[in-house]
């Protein structure tokens, strides 16, 4: 369905990512808003990697809505208010995606609209 694209000609990833993914003519595309690790009774765990999961189980049930899963993401977008916070972040998505992984940036920011905020996703689906 989707192509993987990791050329020989470059340095491999990093991690668990792939330098791109190319959706074929005909998918619908889905594009998720920033998603925060905050819970629906508006509690934020204090850990970044349960504010990780809560951010990934948001982006589930938007996908959710229209019949799509977390396996039919080809692009993740994700921002961590600390370096410190890197290998939480990326051990919960790892545990979410297999090989071949979606394309992804996981970038360092100073911070989001609310201070308790570590953790936020984005991501582009296709199906």
């Amino acid at each position: 369905m989707f192509r993987y694209l990791t050329p020989k000609t470059i340095k491999p990833p990093f991690a668990r990512y792939s330098h791109g993914v190319e959706v074929p003519a005909g998918k619908r595309l889905v594009l998720c808003s920033g998603q925060l690790g905050i819970r629906p009774d508006d509690l934020v765990p204090d850990d970044p990697g349960e504010q990780a999961q809560l951010c990934f189980a948001n982006i589930a049930a938007i996908l959710d809505e229209v019949g799509l899963a977390l396996s039919d993401i080809v692009r993740i977008n994700a921002y961590v208010t600390d370096r410190a916070y890197l290998r939480a972040y990326m051990d919960v998505r790892d545990k979410l995606f297999a090989d071949p992984a979606p394309a992804s940036t996981l970038m360092i920011v100073s911070g989001f609209a609310r201070p308790e905020f570590k953790v936020e996703i984005e991501v582009i689906a296709a199906g």
